[in-house]
């Protein structure tokens, strides 16, 4: 059956990047967004490509309309990463319950009753859902470490992950839940991990910047990361003899926020010293250990730290020459 893709939270940053890898490899793919601003999409694809892909404005929680995007479009694979994040959440419990819980039960469901149409489905855990660091072993934490989430986000991504369990235990339902650490690269531009995408921002732009927080952890490039949601949606009824609700943590480069700044400098050397951090750590494990994910899908290779920085910087210096990126926006 010929591939037929469906991505919610397409508006996304990781949304972004996983419309821009399946839209340039010439497959079939929709969106399904609130309707809004397209902006990420546009900075990192061209106008031909874009084209290439249906977008529907739709809500998360409209259960009936959802089913008809899917049943009407002949959706084969579904990734979704439909959330509200931890300031939105938070300023906002009951909308981020509906729009993270209720919003993914709906897609659940809608599998459930199609599931001789729908070949996969990957949804987006977090690395909200664990507790401090100091509540673990002293190494890399594991797919299957005791769930401790400290924020109202946190419980709303367990709770998803409870519910893939019991659809799977009662229902047969395959699926698969990625816990993301700290995203990073064009299109990241909110959330309480953006500063270090914003400080690449800032010194494309010669400003000067300081993140919000220090320490080390997991970082994964964006396009890294939506190419590991690609192969998992494509994974599915391989992993059905097995645990058929794996969640596995999303593996990457851990780096602590000193490496994060001299890479920063290394792209643009006259932002020594322009670039600072606030040194209180996030408080999450500092590294993970993703051989879960690896063997079940496979290896792989993050991209060097320096590497995905000066990209991102390169990315950016284009984007505003061409005026597509709204810098004070993002930086504000």
């Amino acid at each position: 059956m010929t591939e037929r893709f469906l991505v919610t939270g397409a508006m996304g940053c990781i949304g972004a990047w996983t419309v821009k890898q399946l839209a340039e490899a010439g497959v079939a793919v929709w969106t399904y967004d609130l309707p809004g601003s397209s902006h990420r999409l546009k900075l990192i694809m061209d106008d031909e490509t874009l084209s290439r892909v249906t977008m529907i404005a739709g809500d998360i929680t409209d259960a009936a309309h959802f089913e008809r995007v899917v049943v009407d479009n002949g959706i084969t694979h579904i990734v979704h990463l439909a959330a509200l994040q931890v300031p939105f959440v938070r300023a906002n419990p009951v909308l981020g319950a509906q729009v993270n819980v209720v919003g993914s039960t709906i897609v659940l469901e809608t599998v459930k009753r199609h599931r001789e149409q729908i070949q996969g489905l990957v949804y987006a855990s977090s690395a909200g859902v664990y507790g401090p660091a100091s509540l673990y072993p002293p190494g890399p934490l594991a797919h299957d470490a005791p769930l401790r989430p400290p924020t109202l986000y946190g419980v709303t991504k367990q709770a998803n992950e409870g519910m893939a369990r019991i659809y799977w235990e009662e229902y047969g339902l395959p699926s698969i839940g990625l816990r993301p650490y700290i995203i990073y690269g064009p299109g990241r531009d909110q959330g309480m991990t953006s500063t270090p995408t914003k400080a690449m921002l800032a010194a494309a732009v010669g400003r000067d910047y300081h993140i919000s927080f220090g320490g080390s952890a997991v970082y994964h490039h964006a396009n890294d990361a939506a190419g590991v949601f690609v192969r998992a949606a494509r994974t599915q009824l391989a992993l059905t003899q097995l645990d058929g609700a794996p969640v596995f943590n999303l593996g990457g480069v851990t780096a602590t926020m000193a490496e994060i700044v001299a890479a920063i400098v290394a792209a643009v050397p006259p932002m020594a010293g322009r670039i600072t951090f606030e040194p209180k750590p996030l408080g999450i494990n500092p590294a993970v250990d993703d051989s879960a994910l690896e063997a079940a899908l496979g290896h792989t290779d993050w991209v060097d730290l320096k590497v995905g920085v000066s990209q991102t910087i390169e990315l950016f210096r284009s984007a505003v020459a061409n005026g597509t990126m709204d810098v004070e926006r993002i930086l504000a």
